[in-house]
């Protein structure tokens, strides 16, 4: 799937192991250019660093405080991902600047964070997936036995979240996916992958879950044809009938709500 790197049995979202990969290559860099010019660079560009994380993931929080106060818990749920990162970017330049002043060293290190920012921002368009079609034919099932084409969402956006109740993230995240797909316009569907009804049953009982909102796919069609690897899995799928945005891993109320009004943005 597009947006996943796989590392043996591990599986990453490609956007946060980047961003990682990044991080650790500045701070190398720091660290070089400190010892090199006998300078605190190194200091200044981790003190540089863990603000402009704090600072990035706080102006997130501000942009989407709707959705962070029904859940504000996961505020520190950095793993769901979730940051503005040129707000940190401007924090960690600004710190930088005030630690070092200006000098050469300075300048060098800022041309760095520019330089890898940049990266950062175009190889998103390189990992992110197109906007490819659900395939058709696919049917699902509801608890109850009734069957769902999945063709017969075409015409109206809609969400799809790839789960199993083995999975630990997938078992975090759905009291949030059963509420907002309660609420939401636009049909979120909680499609569990090779499971039996009894199985699904026992633990929505279990976790006091309402399941009208959950269908079954037990030969994992719909997660063989959209290539998801990695659950949960969730897909953005537009009027149109085609992938708009995938999100693999946990997936933070805030992000979900996001996607919801970038698919009722698009023209139909």
């Amino acid at each position: 799937m597009d947006g996943v790197v796989q590392l043996g049995p591990l599986m990453f979202a490609a956007d946060r192991l980047l961003a990682i990969a990044l991080l650790w290559l500045f701070l190398g860099f720091g660290t070089w250019i400190g010892r090199r010019t006998g300078t605190r660079a190194a200091r200044a560009a981790a003190i540089g660093v863990c603000i402009g994380i704090v600072v990035s993931r706080l102006a997130y929080v501000a942009e989407n405080r709707t959705a962070f106060a029904i859940d504000p818990w996961t505020v520190v749920a950095f793993w769901q991902g979730g940051f503005n990162w040129w707000a940190g970017v401007a924090a960690a330049a600004l710190v930088i600047v005030i630690l070092l002043g200006f000098q050469r060293v300075t300048v060098a290190i800022l041309t760095l964070l520019g330089v890898l920012s940049l990266v950062h921002a175009g190889t998103g368009y390189w990992y992110a997936a197109p906007a490819r079609p659900v395939p058709e034919g696919i049917v699902l099932t509801y608890l109850d036995g009734r069957p769902l084409p999945v063709d017969t969402l075409r015409g109206q956006p809609f969400v799809v979240n790839l789960w199993a109740t083995w999975c630990p993230p997938c078992r975090r995240e759905m009291p949030m996916m059963i509420d907002v797909a309660g609420s939401s316009n636009v049909p979120v569907l909680l499609v569990n992958q090779r499971e039996d009804p009894a199985t699904i049953t026992a633990f929505l009982m279990r976790e006091r879950l309402a399941g009208g909102a959950v269908v079954l796919d037990p030969t994992g069609t719909l997660g063989d044809a959209t290539h998801a690897r990695a659950f949960p899995t969730t897909l953005f799928v537009d009027a149109a009938g085609r992938m708009r945005a995938i999100h693999a891993g946990e997936i933070s109320r805030a992000a979900l709500m996001a996607g919801i009004r970038d698919l009722e943005s698009q023209p139909n």
